[in-house]
């Protein structure tokens, strides 16, 4: 670029050259010597100049293929907003470099997330997002109409166009880690209980052998009584750590579900059937309801049926001492367009200090509790493709409600 620019100058001092000189020469006609100088110095111009040009090059104009056409434009502009629509992960633009700033979804997912029936709080989820840190990676959570959700937050910051911009990648994360940590507590569970019943077994068993040894034996009258109560006590025992390892082995050994459409309207109707006149035997009352009638839902019946019962055998035992006890199971479609079964009593309810670990198994507040009612459900309610949480109730007694 800098060769050509010398060129054009050369040629230019060339050219400014031929004017001057054609000039003097008119006005030394009458001087042979000096015309001829004049001639000379024009001579040598004019192929200083053509040597110049020569040298130029021309620039030519590129072919069509090579030049951006607006339809390439175009095309290449909306399959970029495709591949940003459809991205797995909400993307939200968070205006400013660091602080508050303005929040906007930029694809599906992100609108989604902020539509009825997902984020409970929209506007503070959005407060979370643009109090965020740039350039870090940090595990988020929010409230949604399924409970409470975990989501991996990564944020990066952007200048655009001469504005200060930041992009939030939001990966909700909850259904992994909830999934993560069933398995880990059925692992546990199943470990745990074999080698406990690997031990019990022949306890028993051996306790069971001495005691009838006994009688083969003269001992004093004393003795025998002492030692006959010693093996029965250990024989009871034993029996009851089987039965009771047997409860928990039952979290690890869950049939895979076997799903099937049904009518919740039927479904409703087998279980009032079932516990239905133990609560009108209580002087208490039980309602079930369907909105609307025709709802359906695609699980194993089975198990939806007995996560169902532990939860009302669980509102059953929290209304005992209540005058007039009360539970409703009512299924409807919530926002969003999602299937809620509500199941609430009139009881003293969940304290907020428990209410996180009602769900961990082997957790109970019960003097004769073994922790495995809440865990069951919700092992069943997970293999089904639901989720069930604890919600607050806006009067009293406790409130659980299983997503579909």
């Amino acid at each position: 670029m800098a060769s050509e620019r010398a060129l054009k100058a050369g040629a230019g001092i060339a050219a400014a050259a031929l004017a001057p000189l054609g000039a003097v020469a008119a006005c030394v006609a009458d001087s042979p010597r000096l015309l001829v100088l004049c001639a000379l110095g024009g001579t040598i111009a004019a192929v200083v100049l053509w040597r110049l040009l020569a040298r130029l090059t021309v620039r030519r104009p590129l072919p069509e293929a090579v030049l951006p056409t607006r339809a390439g434009t175009d095309d290449a502009l909306l399959a970029l907003e495709a591949r940003l629509e459809h991205a797995p992960m909400a993307l939200f633009r968070v205006d400013g470099l660091a602080g508050e700033g303005s929040v906007a979804p930029l694809n599906g997912d992100a609108r989604r997330l902020l539509a009825p029936g997902r984020a409970s709080e929209p506007e503070r989820l959005c407060a979370l997002l643009a109090a965020q840190p740039a350039d870090q990676r940090t595990l988020i959570g929010f409230d949604t109409e399924r409970g409470l959700e975990r989501a991996l937050v990564a944020v990066s910051a952007l200048t655009v166009q001469g504005c200060g911009q930041r992009l939030v990648a939001l990966l909700p994360v909850e259904s992994q880690l909830e999934a993560e940590a069933l398995n880990a507590w059925r692992q546990l569970v199943h470990v745990l209980t074999h080698e406990i019943m690997n031990s019990l077994t022949p306890v028993a068993s051996l306790s069971r052998t001495a005691r009838e040894m006994l009688h083969d034996v003269a001992l004093p009258p004393e003795v025998d009584d002492d030692i006959g109560t010693a093996l029965d006590a250990i024989a009871r025992r034993s029996a009851s750590l089987v039965d009771f390892v047997a409860s928990y082995r039952s979290l690890s050994t869950l049939p895979r579900p076997r799903p099937e459409r049904i009518r919740l309207v039927d479904l409703f109707a087998r279980l009032e059937a079932l516990v239905g006149p133990d609560w009108q035997a209580r002087g208490g009352s039980v309602r079930f309801a369907v909105e609307p009638a025709s709802l359906e839902v695609l699980v194993d019946p089975g198990q939806l049926e007995q996560a169902l019962i532990n939860l009302l055998n669980n509102a059953a035992e929290a209304t005992a001492q209540v005058a007039q006890p009360r539970v409703e199971a009512v299924a409807r479609l919530g926002r969003g367009g999602r299937l809620r079964i509500e199941v609430s009593d009139n009881g003293p309810g969940v304290p907020d200090d428990t209410a996180p670990h009602i769900f961990t198994p082997f957790f109970s507040t019960k003097k004769q509790g073994r922790g495995i009612g809440l865990a069951m459900v919700r092992q069943l309610v997970h293999g089904n493709g639901g989720t069930v949480r604890h919600a607050r109730s806006v009067t009293s007694g406790a409130r659980f409600i299983v997503s579909f």
